[in-house]
Protein backbone atom coordinates (compact mmCIF):
# COMPACT_ATOMS: atom_id res chain seq x y z
CA UNK A 1 0.00 0.00 0.00
CA UNK A 2 0.72 3.54 -0.75
CA UNK A 3 1.45 5.65 2.37
CA UNK A 4 -0.68 9.00 2.20
CA UNK A 5 1.12 12.07 1.77
CA UNK A 6 0.68 14.41 4.64
CA UNK A 7 0.90 18.51 4.56
CA UNK A 8 0.43 21.12 6.93
CA UNK A 9 -0.02 24.76 6.47
CA UNK A 10 0.76 27.47 8.44
CA UNK A 11 -1.02 30.62 8.89
CA UNK A 12 1.30 34.23 8.11
CA UNK A 13 2.89 34.90 11.76
CA UNK A 14 3.67 31.17 11.99
CA UNK A 15 0.91 29.45 14.00
CA UNK A 16 0.49 26.14 13.36
CA UNK A 17 -2.87 25.66 10.60
CA UNK A 18 -4.68 23.00 8.94
CA UNK A 19 -3.31 19.86 8.34
CA UNK A 20 -4.14 17.87 4.87
CA UNK A 21 -3.44 14.46 3.71
CA UNK A 22 -3.53 14.24 -0.06
CA UNK A 23 -5.08 11.21 -1.51
CA UNK A 24 -5.37 8.09 0.54
CA UNK A 25 -4.03 4.40 1.33
CA UNK A 26 -4.41 2.45 -1.60
CA UNK A 27 -6.33 -0.53 -1.13
CA UNK A 28 -7.16 -4.32 -2.74
CA UNK A 29 -10.06 -5.31 -4.27
CA UNK A 30 -10.66 -9.04 -4.65
CA UNK A 31 -13.01 -8.79 -7.73
CA UNK A 32 -13.36 -5.61 -10.42
CA UNK A 33 -15.01 -5.17 -12.86
CA UNK A 34 -13.88 -2.58 -15.85
CA UNK A 35 -15.28 -1.96 -19.34
CA UNK A 36 -12.73 -1.40 -21.75
CA UNK A 37 -13.80 1.46 -25.19
CA UNK A 38 -16.48 4.00 -25.05
CA UNK A 39 -18.49 3.34 -28.54
CA UNK A 40 -18.03 6.77 -29.17
CA UNK A 41 -18.98 8.06 -32.64
CA UNK A 42 -15.23 8.70 -33.13
CA UNK A 43 -14.72 5.08 -32.16
CA UNK A 44 -17.22 3.52 -34.84
CA UNK A 45 -15.65 5.65 -37.70
CA UNK A 46 -12.22 4.23 -37.44
CA UNK A 47 -13.70 0.68 -37.25
CA UNK A 48 -15.47 1.41 -40.45
CA UNK A 49 -12.52 3.25 -42.39
CA UNK A 50 -11.09 -0.47 -42.81
CA UNK A 51 -12.00 -3.79 -42.86
CA UNK A 52 -10.85 -5.85 -39.98
CA UNK A 53 -9.50 -8.77 -41.63
CA UNK A 54 -8.39 -10.38 -37.80
CA UNK A 55 -12.26 -10.52 -37.38
CA UNK A 56 -13.91 -10.81 -40.78
CA UNK A 57 -12.46 -14.16 -41.45
CA UNK A 58 -15.19 -16.11 -39.45
CA UNK A 59 -18.37 -15.21 -41.86
CA UNK A 60 -16.39 -16.51 -44.64
CA UNK A 61 -16.88 -19.75 -46.67
CA UNK A 62 -15.65 -22.47 -44.43
CA UNK A 63 -15.02 -20.87 -40.96
CA UNK A 64 -18.23 -22.60 -39.93
CA UNK A 65 -16.77 -26.03 -40.91
CA UNK A 66 -13.51 -25.62 -39.34
CA UNK A 67 -14.98 -26.38 -35.53
CA UNK A 68 -16.45 -29.89 -36.16
CA UNK A 69 -13.47 -30.87 -38.57
CA UNK A 70 -11.28 -30.03 -35.88
CA UNK A 71 -13.45 -31.80 -33.28
CA UNK A 72 -13.61 -34.73 -34.96
CA UNK A 73 -9.81 -34.68 -35.63
CA UNK A 74 -8.82 -33.78 -31.80
CA UNK A 75 -10.85 -36.97 -31.39
CA UNK A 76 -9.31 -39.05 -33.34
CA UNK A 77 -6.26 -38.22 -32.41
CA UNK A 78 -6.96 -38.65 -28.20
CA UNK A 79 -8.23 -42.56 -28.94
CA UNK A 80 -5.11 -43.42 -30.34
CA UNK A 81 -3.34 -43.24 -27.17
CA UNK A 82 -3.67 -46.52 -25.69
CA UNK A 83 -6.12 -47.73 -23.09
CA UNK A 84 -7.98 -44.53 -23.62
CA UNK A 85 -11.69 -44.86 -22.29
CA UNK A 86 -14.64 -42.88 -24.26
CA UNK A 87 -15.76 -41.06 -20.96
CA UNK A 88 -12.77 -39.44 -20.64
CA UNK A 89 -12.06 -38.86 -24.45
CA UNK A 90 -14.80 -37.10 -24.97
CA UNK A 91 -14.20 -35.04 -21.65
CA UNK A 92 -10.41 -34.08 -23.18
CA UNK A 93 -12.03 -33.19 -26.53
CA UNK A 94 -14.74 -31.11 -24.85
CA UNK A 95 -11.84 -29.03 -22.68
CA UNK A 96 -9.06 -28.59 -25.42
CA UNK A 97 -12.44 -27.42 -27.58
CA UNK A 98 -13.04 -25.03 -24.79
CA UNK A 99 -10.05 -23.73 -23.39
CA UNK A 100 -8.82 -22.85 -27.49
CA UNK A 101 -12.03 -21.07 -28.17
CA UNK A 102 -11.74 -18.64 -24.78
CA UNK A 103 -7.72 -18.07 -25.52
CA UNK A 104 -8.48 -17.23 -29.17
CA UNK A 105 -11.98 -15.21 -28.61
CA UNK A 106 -11.88 -14.02 -25.43
CA UNK A 107 -8.46 -14.36 -24.00
CA UNK A 108 -5.95 -12.62 -26.63
CA UNK A 109 -6.79 -8.89 -27.17
CA UNK A 110 -6.45 -6.22 -29.74
CA UNK A 111 -4.89 -6.85 -34.18
CA UNK A 112 -1.63 -8.83 -34.94
CA UNK A 113 -1.73 -6.40 -38.16
CA UNK A 114 -2.59 -2.97 -39.26
CA UNK A 115 -3.53 -1.86 -35.53
CA UNK A 116 -2.80 2.01 -36.76
CA UNK A 117 -5.38 1.90 -39.27
CA UNK A 118 -7.98 1.78 -36.94
CA UNK A 119 -6.17 4.26 -34.69
CA UNK A 120 -5.83 1.62 -31.98
CA UNK A 121 -9.57 1.32 -30.94
CA UNK A 122 -9.25 -2.43 -31.27
CA UNK A 123 -5.98 -2.68 -28.94
CA UNK A 124 -8.30 -3.94 -26.02
CA UNK A 125 -11.02 -5.45 -27.50
CA UNK A 126 -11.12 -9.67 -27.81
CA UNK A 127 -11.53 -11.11 -31.07
CA UNK A 128 -15.64 -12.10 -30.08
CA UNK A 129 -15.81 -7.89 -29.50
CA UNK A 130 -14.54 -7.42 -32.80
CA UNK A 131 -16.66 -9.78 -34.89
CA UNK A 132 -19.10 -7.90 -36.80
CA UNK A 133 -18.04 -4.89 -35.11
CA UNK A 134 -19.46 -5.77 -31.64
CA UNK A 135 -23.13 -6.11 -33.15
CA UNK A 136 -24.99 -9.10 -31.23
CA UNK A 137 -27.14 -12.21 -32.02
CA UNK A 138 -25.53 -12.30 -35.85
CA UNK A 139 -25.09 -15.96 -37.76
CA UNK A 140 -21.61 -16.14 -36.99
CA UNK A 141 -22.20 -15.39 -33.41
CA UNK A 142 -24.85 -18.19 -32.97
CA UNK A 143 -23.23 -20.53 -34.99
CA UNK A 144 -20.23 -20.03 -32.10
CA UNK A 145 -22.53 -20.52 -29.19
CA UNK A 146 -24.33 -23.18 -30.50
CA UNK A 147 -21.11 -25.58 -31.05
CA UNK A 148 -20.04 -25.72 -27.24
CA UNK A 149 -23.54 -26.47 -26.47
CA UNK A 150 -23.71 -29.48 -28.82
CA UNK A 151 -20.19 -30.42 -28.02
CA UNK A 152 -20.55 -30.15 -24.58
CA UNK A 153 -24.60 -32.65 -24.25
CA UNK A 154 -22.48 -35.15 -26.74
CA UNK A 155 -19.43 -35.15 -24.36
CA UNK A 156 -22.06 -35.65 -21.25
CA UNK A 157 -24.20 -38.18 -23.03
CA UNK A 158 -21.12 -40.37 -24.06
CA UNK A 159 -19.97 -40.11 -20.76
CA UNK A 160 -22.93 -42.01 -19.85
CA UNK A 161 -23.92 -38.51 -17.25
CA UNK A 162 -21.22 -39.20 -14.94
CA UNK A 163 -21.76 -36.38 -12.00
CA UNK A 164 -18.20 -35.76 -12.02
CA UNK A 165 -17.34 -35.43 -15.75
CA UNK A 166 -20.21 -33.68 -15.59
CA UNK A 167 -19.47 -30.97 -13.51
CA UNK A 168 -16.11 -30.58 -14.77
CA UNK A 169 -18.11 -30.27 -18.78
CA UNK A 170 -20.78 -27.76 -17.11
CA UNK A 171 -18.32 -25.65 -15.45
CA UNK A 172 -15.74 -25.29 -18.15
CA UNK A 173 -19.02 -24.39 -20.70
CA UNK A 174 -20.15 -21.68 -18.21
CA UNK A 175 -16.62 -20.16 -18.25
CA UNK A 176 -16.38 -19.95 -22.05
CA UNK A 177 -20.40 -18.95 -22.40
CA UNK A 178 -20.30 -16.06 -19.84
CA UNK A 179 -18.30 -13.60 -21.74
CA UNK A 180 -20.45 -14.38 -25.24
CA UNK A 181 -23.55 -12.79 -23.37
CA UNK A 182 -24.11 -9.31 -24.30
CA UNK A 183 -24.27 -8.20 -20.86
CA UNK A 184 -20.90 -8.87 -20.50
CA UNK A 185 -19.83 -6.86 -23.82
CA UNK A 186 -16.81 -5.10 -23.26
CA UNK A 187 -16.60 -5.88 -19.21
CA UNK A 188 -13.52 -7.47 -17.66
CA UNK A 189 -13.40 -8.70 -14.23
CA UNK A 190 -10.18 -8.21 -13.13
CA UNK A 191 -8.92 -10.09 -9.80
CA UNK A 192 -6.76 -8.71 -6.54
CA UNK A 193 -6.15 -5.11 -8.55
CA UNK A 194 -5.14 -2.23 -6.09
CA UNK A 195 -7.45 0.52 -6.43
CA UNK A 196 -6.11 4.16 -7.31
CA UNK A 197 -5.27 6.65 -4.45
CA UNK A 198 -7.48 9.45 -4.63
CA UNK A 199 -6.12 13.04 -5.16
CA UNK A 200 -8.40 14.75 -2.99
CA UNK A 201 -7.10 16.37 -0.03
CA UNK A 202 -8.91 15.25 3.67
CA UNK A 203 -8.38 17.02 6.33
CA UNK A 204 -7.32 15.72 9.33
CA UNK A 205 -7.54 17.26 12.92
CA UNK A 206 -6.51 20.50 12.71
CA UNK A 207 -4.67 22.37 14.63
CA UNK A 208 -6.13 25.73 16.25
CA UNK A 209 -4.38 28.69 17.34
CA UNK A 210 -4.42 29.46 20.40
CA UNK A 211 -7.15 32.84 20.97
CA UNK A 212 -5.26 35.51 20.33
CA UNK A 213 -2.47 34.89 18.50
CA UNK A 214 -3.57 35.57 15.03
CA UNK A 215 -5.25 38.43 15.88
CA UNK A 216 -3.46 41.68 14.76
CA UNK A 217 -1.40 43.21 17.41
CA UNK A 218 -1.35 46.90 15.76
CA UNK A 219 -4.41 48.12 15.50
CA UNK A 220 -5.71 50.02 12.28
CA UNK A 221 -7.05 53.42 12.37
CA UNK A 222 -9.97 54.10 9.47
CA UNK A 223 -10.40 57.83 9.23
CA UNK A 224 -14.20 59.39 9.83
CA UNK A 225 -16.17 60.16 7.21
CA UNK A 226 -17.89 63.21 8.19
CA UNK A 227 -21.48 64.53 6.67
CA UNK A 228 -20.50 67.36 4.38
CA UNK A 229 -17.77 65.02 2.81
CA UNK A 230 -20.61 62.54 1.88
CA UNK A 231 -22.75 65.23 0.63
CA UNK A 232 -19.81 66.52 -1.48
CA UNK A 233 -19.47 63.01 -3.14
CA UNK A 234 -22.96 62.94 -4.21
Amino acid sequence: MAPAVTTSARSPNGSPGLTVRVGRERSSSLVKVEKVGEESQEEALDQSMYDNVNAEWVNRKGAWLIHPVLIFAGKVVIDTIPGMRQEISWTLVNLFYLGLSYLMFHYVTGIPFHSDLHGGVYDNLTLWEQIDEGAQYTPSKKWLFIVPVTLFLASTHYTHYDPWLFAVNLTALILVLIPKLPAFHRYRLRFMVDDEPSGVGTPITPNFPRSGAATPRESMSIPPITVSEVESRL
